[in-house]
């Protein structure tokens, strides 16, 4: 028996079962709910007084939720009206380098400036970092508030850079290492790349939740350009829970309304089921007021980007190895189906990976003359792709003329060799998606090929984005090359997902068009 803090930052209550005492839990408000895996009962922090009426003296309540609550009875002094806050924000005067905020900038600063908790979701390369630490900066100057940024190692350096352009000193963490507590003075919390936290189940999740609500907190701003990655209302939940938007109370609410939330079974147990998407107009219609979302085009006067597509066909001996690999690797699964070392039911998603795997090594013949002839002309080029292994080989094959950017790289080193790349000192630059499409700027490249493409729409854009932002001087080509089925269930599979995002994000008046993708998988392979 016991009242303690849960890893979400929510107060549970380990109780007997016994008549009085759940009837007394069930009457508290806000309501709280049972978690049968935890084996306790979970309760939000606005129910703490009455929790406390109803339980004191019976049951014992540990330190850390001691302090929590006794935060909550002293809260911290309320911050000064918006005008004031957007007064001290100087929207209009230089930053130090010079350097002056653009009017969507401006504007998207008086916006976070009047909500405690709000997601910015503006497109990349339309400066979400400048324009939240100029908010930042304002409740610093008015309510002496310390900052704390959460946001991966890589992008530190950019983190500090910024701040120290706008005179702030930064607490920086990274989402591998997200910190316990929070002084008690005061934190404005800003989240760089707030899809990290979209699964609920884990423990990164539920470590930001914790810091989200903590009693301390002054602000919590969320930044990220992709908010629904795979196109799943579910991934939305956990960031609207974070900022303390009204539909991330419940989330078994939530599934059922928004995610197709049901009941299914599978071996013979009853699975909790929730990657639909339902009632998606309402959907966006209710978190507009603390999501903020705008695309280059209505923000930028950029050059305009263009995707092509580059069909790409195998000879016969090629083709014949693609087909041998392929059937090499099914049976190879199927085997380990057998012996029951991996699931029989995700055969469809593991032949899919391999397809991929195959198809990108294919590839790349022509990808290296398509490559060289651009370097020909004297273009700079960005490759992006998900395997190592080819950036590898494809950086062999052009002899010297490209820098390799991967995650095995020291941070240090990555930056370096973007700076080349920016500086003209090299053509080509070669990225793998998790590390190149992530916080760098590379818009002097007026040409990047994505040899696959990313399952989500939103990694596959933010990579082109990594090139299509401010201060590029030419439009970009984006080349898409396809290679037989696997390509082009990728790329339909994307443009569906992006329907449905745009649906949630912008609200666009369209039917959804829902496919499965194990069920696309296993149409492909009865075809071939």
């Amino acid at each position: 028996m016991q009242l303690r803090l849960g890893p979400t930052g929510l107060i549970e209550v380990v109780s007997p079962f016994d008549a009085v005492t759940q009837a007394q839990l069930r009457a508290i408000r806000p309501a709280g709910r049972w978690l049968r895996q935890r084996h306790c009962w979970e309760f939000p922090l606005e129910a703490a007084a009455l929790l406390e009426r109803q339980l004191a003296g019976r049951f014992p309540i540990t330190p850390e939720l001691t302090q929590w609550l006794r935060w909550l009875q002293q809260p911290l002094p309320p911050l000064p009206p918006h005008r004031q806050l957007v007064a001290a924000a100087d929207l209009e005067t230089p930053l130090s380098d010079g350097r002056r905020l653009l009017l969507h900038q401006r504007a998207a600063v008086r916006w976070l400036l009047a909500r405690r908790g709000a997601v910015l979701a503006d497109a990349m390369g339309l400066g979400k970092t400048l324009t939240a630490l100029v908010a930042a900066r304002s409740l610093v100057r008015l309510a002496d508030c310390r900052i704390a940024v959460v946001a991966p190692t890589g992008l530190h350096h950019h983190w500090r850079q910024e701040g120290s352009t706008c005179g702030l000193r930064l607490e920086l963490h990274s989402w591998a290492r997200l910190p316990s507590a929070l002084p008690e003075a005061g934190t404005v919390l800003i989240a760089d790349e707030a899809h990290y936290a979209q699964n609920l189940n884990t423990v990164r999740t539920q470590a930001f939740l914790r810091l989200a609500r903590h009693p301390r907190l002054r602000a919590i701003w969320l930044l990220t350009g992709t908010p629904i990655q795979n196109g799943r209302p579910v991934q939305l939940f956990p960031l609207l829970a974070a900022i303390g938007h009204p539909l991330g109370r419940d989330p078994r609410a939530f599934e059922e309304r928004y995610c197709q939330g049901h009941w299914r079974d599978r071996g013979g147990q009853r699975v909790w089921q929730a990657t639909g998407a339902s009632q998606l107009e309402e959907l966006q219609r209710l978190v507009r007021p603390l999501l903020l979302h705008r695309r280059k085009q209505q923000c930028l006067d950029l050059p305009p980007k263009h995707r092509r597509l580059v069909p790409i066909t195998l000879d016969q001996d090629a083709a014949a190895d693609f087909d041998h690999q392929l059937e090499a690797r099914v049976i190879a699964y199927r085997r380990r189906a057998g012996r029951g070392e991996v699931r029989r039911d995700a055969e469809a998603l593991a032949v899919l990976t391999a397809l991929r795997q195959i198809s990108s090594a294919h590839k790349l013949p022509s990808i290296q003359v398509l490559v060289r002839d651009l370097l020909a002309q004297g273009e700079a080029v960005v490759v992006f792709t998900a395997f190592v292994a080819t950036a590898r080989s494809l950086g062999e094959g052009l002899n010297g003329q490209a820098a390799l950017l991967t995650g095995q790289l020291p941070v240090g080193q990555r930056q370096r060799l973007v700076n080349r790349f920016q500086a003209g000192k090299q053509p080509c630059l070669i990225a793998t998606f998790g590390t190149g499409g992530l916080g760098f700027t590379l818009h002097r490249a007026r040409h990047v090929v994505l040899i696959e493409r990313p399952w989500t729409p939103g990694a596959a854009e933010q990579a082109e984005d990594r090139c299509h932002r401010i201060g590029m001087a030419a439009s970009l080509t984006s080349h898409w090359p396809q290679l037989g089925v696997a390509d082009q269930l990728v790329d339909e599979l994307i443009s569906c997902k992006a329907e449905r995002i745009a649906m949630i994000l912008q609200s666009r008046e369209q039917l959804e068009r829902q496919r499965n993708l194990p069920e696309l998988v296993r149409q492909m392979l009865e075809q071939w």
